[in-house]
Formats: structure tokens, sequence, C-alpha cells
């Protein structure tokens, strides 16, 4: 049953992935925003722009922002795409986050797109976008 759903859910996704570009382009929107943009823009001040954990205002917290790079090594070198995009979208609470000091982004993805008529959608491509971008930085 789980092996189901599981095909289920990633066939949904590579649809979802699929559809895509002809939404976009049908809303007039210009690029399609990337990984590692969404990652300058919302995560680099605090885990710095390699992902290092030492951006502008990582001494002024109160727990020092994690590298992001060594996600995989600190799962036994694997990646967990699912885990990653439910802490980006705020799915998943984490005890190291303490009182939440990180932005659940999938609902600031959603609200900074609530006027293009599909925020919701916008917010999960955005958010896969940037695990995707975390995945591709990581070092062993």
């Amino acid at each position: 049953m789980i092996a189901r759903l599981t095909r289920i859910a990633k066939g949904t996704a590579v649809l979802a992935f699929a559809v895509s570009p002809m939404l976009v382009s049908c809303r007039g929107a210009s690029e399609p925003v990337t990984g590692q943009a969404l990652y300058l823009r919302h995560c680099a001040s605090c885990h710095g722009e390699s992902g290092d954990g030492n951006g502008s205002v990582a001494a002024s917290m109160r727990r020092h922002p994690s590298d992001l790079r060594l996600i995989s090594k600190r799962y036994d070198g694997r990646f967990d795409e699912s885990y990653v995009m439910q802490i980006i979208d705020g799915r998943r609470a984490v005890a190291e986050h303490g009182t939440r000091e990180m932005p659940v982004w999938g609902a600031v993805f959603e609200d900074e797109h609530r006027r293009e008529g599909y925020p919701a959608y916008t917010s999960l491509l955005h958010s896969r976008a940037l695990t995707d971008y975390l995945g591709s930085i990581q070092q062993e």
C-alpha cells in the first residue's frame, strides 16, 4: 500500500513539474525562478551564500544557522528530499530550530504569489526548486 502511494505521489509530482512551464507561460510570467535565486534571496542572509551557515546575520542569531551543505553527511550520506521540503514549507517542525527562527517558506512563497491565481502551486514549485538546489550543494 505504501509503495503504491509513493508511486502515485511521484507520478503526481512528475506531472506537476511537466505542466508547470505551460502554466507559467500562460500567466505571462518571465523566466521561472531557480532554486539558487530563491536560496540567495531567502536563505543566504542566515546560511551564507555558499550554504556554510555564515550569513551576514548569523552572528546576531541565538542559534548559529546550520551548514546546509552537510545535510547528507548528517544523515549517513542520504539527502532526504521529502524531509527537507517539509522543513522548508513548514509541515515539519525541527527541534534544533527551537522557537522556529527560520520562517515557514511555504507560507511566505504563497503570500508572495497570492495575486497570481495559483499561490499554493507556486509555493510548492518554489519549495521544490529550493530543495533541489540544496541537494545540489551537498558535500561529502
